[in-house]
């Protein structure tokens, strides 16, 4: 079986420019029809993929701490769900898996844990993969990882039997072109789930909104040194759809059998599907 290329040339690397990470105030847009995220202040597409891939650039050091920190730990559980909603697929050794916007390589290791699947990380951010290549290094694990824009893929057309994204998919500036490329690189048949924030309902939600809002930030920036750095977080996760909205985003994707799965409360969402058919005008190349 042929493997995904993953040698092709890296798109969109780090420019070595580092802007004052902290926008400029003012409230969330309505996460309804939302584009793609859009950080405080900033309306253009190529300006908000920017401003995500420098701040994920400047934080990579303490991503890690961070993540497991500010989550209590949580993630580590999230993302072992996520692994084990596709035990059966990793289980297989012709099973070809990418870890898109892959980060520091955790989710590729919850993955790897789960069998001997080709995994490929894919990331914008060079210097959250080299974190990822060492994590992976050090547990005597093939460190395939790439430099990528998830909205302009380095692979071909089916190349893929599962797509998994963590944390991740919410940063993307054009959510319907993310969906887009995630349906192009799944073969017929292939699987999607991502694994993002949300926001909980019920007895939980001001408890949560206080601590995500108000604590959270201001601990994340002063344990990165970064200003400005975890400000965005709670507003990236209020400006992204509900949760019914993003099935629906799915299914005019091409996505079918899409469904969702609200962990811990509903603090964190699973969306899942599986590519059907090919929908007029997206999921095509030019």
């Amino acid at each position: 079986m042929n493997r995904p290329d993953v040698n092709r040339p890296s798109v969109n690397r780090p420019d070595g420019n580092q802007p004052d990470l902290k926008s400029p105030d003012g409230p969330p847009q309505s996460a309804s029809r939302s584009p793609g995220t859009r950080p405080a202040g900033i309306t253009q597409e190529k300006e908000a993929a920017r401003y995500v891939r420098d701040l994920f650039t400047r934080i990579a050091g303490r991503y890690d701490l961070l993540n497991h920190l500010l989550s209590f730990q949580m993630d580590r559980y999230w993302r072992w769900v996520l692994a084990r909603q596709f035990r059966a697929r990793l289980a297989e050794p012709s099973t070809r898996v990418m870890d898109l916007c892959c980060g520091t390589g955790d989710q590729s290791l919850a993955l790897a844990r789960r069998g001997p699947a080709f995994i490929v990380g894919c990331d914008f951010s060079h210097p959250m993969l080299t974190q990822a290549r060492t994590k992976l290094l050090q547990r005597s694990l093939a460190p395939r990882v790439g430099e990528a824009d998830a909205l302009q893929l380095p692979f071909a057309d089916g190349a893929f039997d599962l797509v998994v994204c963590s944390f991740g998919f919410r940063n993307l500036a054009n959510y319907r072109e993310g969906l887009s490329e995630i349906y192009r690189v799944l073969r017929p048949g292939g699987e999607v789930g991502i694994l993002d924030f949300s926001e909980p309902r019920g007895l939980l939600k001001p408890f949560y909104s206080f601590y995500f809002h108000r604590i959270l930030p201001r601990v994340g920036e002063w344990i990165s040194g970064v200003p400005g750095s975890y400000s965005y977080l709670p507003g990236s996760v209020v400006r992204f759809p509900e949760p019914e909205e993003f099935l629906d985003r799915m299914k005019t994707a091409g996505f079918g059998q899409v469904r969702s799965r609200g962990l811990t409360g509903g603090i964190a969402m699973i969306y899942l599907g599986k590519k059907i058919g090919l929908p007029a005008g997206l999921g095509k190349k030019n």
